[in-house]
């Protein structure tokens, strides 16, 4: 690997936006980078290995400040890894909670399609159940 890419070859190499990189850059989330003469971004290798830490981060649907405490730890090796295991468990515990909560959305939808017996909106069992307050 090269020692310095410009921006849009490090979007280009970590499948993450231009302006995310800038986001991440403006969030503290990156170390200042060097620019050329001519005021292009210069990013280390290094870098790029955290912009590619933080996009997995962002899919394994992390927000920014957990990522920020997870690069904190990363940036001290010796650090006990205590922390980020709570980190992630009290993130797979809120996931898990979404998809509970998404699958009795689920379960209430596919109740009102099955109910579903055509005709009329006026006599529509699913607009009728929206009408209804819970």
């Amino acid at each position: 690997m090269r020692n310095f890419f410009r921006i849009g070859e490090v979007a280009t190499l970590t499948g993450c936006s231009v302006e995310s990189i800038r986001h991440y850059e403006k969030q503290g989330l990156l170390p200042k980078v060097q620019r050329s003469e001519q005021g292009y971004r210069f990013y280390s290798s290094q870098a790029v290995e955290r912009i590619g830490f933080i996009r997995h981060g962002r899919a394994l649907g992390l927000d920014l400040n957990t990522i920020q405490e997870l690069l904190n730890l990363s940036d001290n090796p010796d650090a006990d890894c205590a922390a980020a295991d709570a980190i992630a468990s009290r993130h797979l515990m809120a996931l898990e909670q979404r998809i509970q909560s998404l699958q009795a959305l689920a379960d209430e939808l596919r109740q009102l399609v099955q109910q579903c017996r055509g005709g009329s909106t006026a006599e529509c069992q699913i607009i009728q159940a929206l009408h209804q307050q819970q």
